[in-house]
């Protein structure tokens, strides 16, 4: 029976414990005598790659924890939402003892993409549209690219400059409850791994031959989020190259590298067989918009209100009462006057107030060719505006007001 190579005092259940600790400190892959096991059960697999309700629920809080502090940089924030249609894996690089690492976030022990992979395979996009060879070039020029990514100069001039750009780990957020294993199977073992020919003692030349050798690694299975945020020092940037301040052309710029590099780098490792492909979440991307349409409806309104405020303060103490009542009305569609004459008949003023405002609904009548002393109706109750005048001139308290 295979054990973790952990002190005896830690036990034997991890079940508790994050993927990421799982897969790099308690595998139980190895035999007493501490050699490794040559061929690693599915169970020890599935232990490996299983994901906890507490696993799903901290990927799920780090996610939106992410999203919150990303929203509140405002204009100078570029997000974009990914779904992977291929499997992702990243980190293979990674010591570990079946030789295929992979990258877990430490301290939660779950897997991510780090940001400085992000900005490698984006950087790369915009020299690929900047070079012209892909048709549209997406507004890029190598410029650009230097302004937005920085550049490190020529060896003689000794010119130096970071970008404005700063790009975010990525934390998936996993379809299902658990990581995939995949297999490679590389036939050129006898050759990399430099076995001696029996017959003459030399090197091995590689040939497609040789006895293929599975290997196993993790990686994130296909259908998985992934949100790509990239923060923008605008103030870098607007002495850098203005041009790309106003309108926000810099996230147009982003737009299309990432569109190129979904369609033709991929992220992460083994991008040349397929994995790491990834599409734009539409359905996301849709929401996003119409969150920010909202957002700026909303900062439209704060500038109405704050427009309103402003040009109620520069009023005379009667307009204010009034430009203040009128605001606040529920019906916004009943007209001002008739709301104000109602306003009157419930006693929302009194005293010289009172007179006051009836004294302004004169006026506004008058203005509005509404102001009618007499009628010339047979009936005059039937005559609104005759009506509505008796009322003003009853708050007036004289008719000659």
């Amino acid at each position: 029976m295979s054990i973790a190579a952990v002190p005896n005092y830690l036990g034997k259940d991890f079940s508790t414990a994050s993927p990421g600790m799982r897969f790099g400190y308690y595998l139980s892959i190895w035999n007493r005598d501490w050699s490794k096991e040559t061929a690693i059960p599915g169970d020890t697999w599935k232990s490996m790659t299983r994901l906890s309700e507490g696993d799903k629920q901290h990927m799920k809080s780090l996610v939106s924890r992410q999203r919150r502090v990303a929203t509140s940089c405002g204009d100078s924030m570029f997000l974009v939402d990914a779904v992977a249609i291929s499997p992702f894996s990243t980190g293979l690089g990674n010591e570990h003892p079946l030789e295929n690492g992979f990258a877990f976030l430490s301290p939660y022990g779950l897997p991510y993409l780090p940001g400085s992979g992000v900005k490698g395979v984006v950087r790369q996009a915009a020299l690929e549209l900047a070079s012209g060879d892909w048709g549209d070039d997406g507004g890029w020029s190598e410029d650009l690219v230097a302004a937005l990514f920085g550049s490190e100069g020529a060896e003689d001039d000794g010119e130096h400059w970071r970008g404005a750009l700063s790009f975010w780990d990525v934390i998936p957020l996993i379809k299902g409850d658990a990581l995939q294993v995949e297999i490679m199977t590389p036939h050129q073992s006898h050759y990399y791994q430099q076995r001696t020919d029996p017959g003459t003692g030399g090197s091995v030349s590689p040939h497609d031959s040789g006895q293929p050798t599975p290997i196993s690694f993790l990686s994130v299975p296909p259908g998985s989020g992934f949100s790509f945020y990239v923060l923008c020092d605008l103030v870098l940037l607007g002495r850098r190259s203005p041009g790309l301040v106003a309108g926000g052309q810099w996230k147009e710029l982003l737009a299309a590298a990432f569109k190129h590099a979904f369609a033709w780098c991929g992220f992460g490792a083994k991008t040349a067989v397929g994995y790491g492909a990834m599409d734009e979440d539409q359905q996301k991307k849709a929401e996003r918009q119409r969150q920010e349409e909202a957002r700026q409806e909303e900062l439209r309104l704060q500038r109405e209100k704050e427009a309103r405020k402003q040009e109620i303060e520069k009023m005379d103490p009667i307009d204010q009462e009034i430009a203040c009542f009128l605001d606040a009305r529920t019906d916004k569609g009943q007209p001002e006057i008739y709301a104000l004459i109602d306003g009157l008949k419930n006693n929302t003023w009194s005293g010289d107030q009172a007179v006051a405002i009836a004294g302004k609904v004169k006026i506004m009548m008058q203005a509005a060719n509404r102001w009618k002393e007499k009628s010339e109706k047979k009936n005059p109750d039937k005559d609104w505006d005759y009506v509505r005048t008796r009322k003003v001139m009853d708050y007036l308290k004289k008719p000659e007001a």
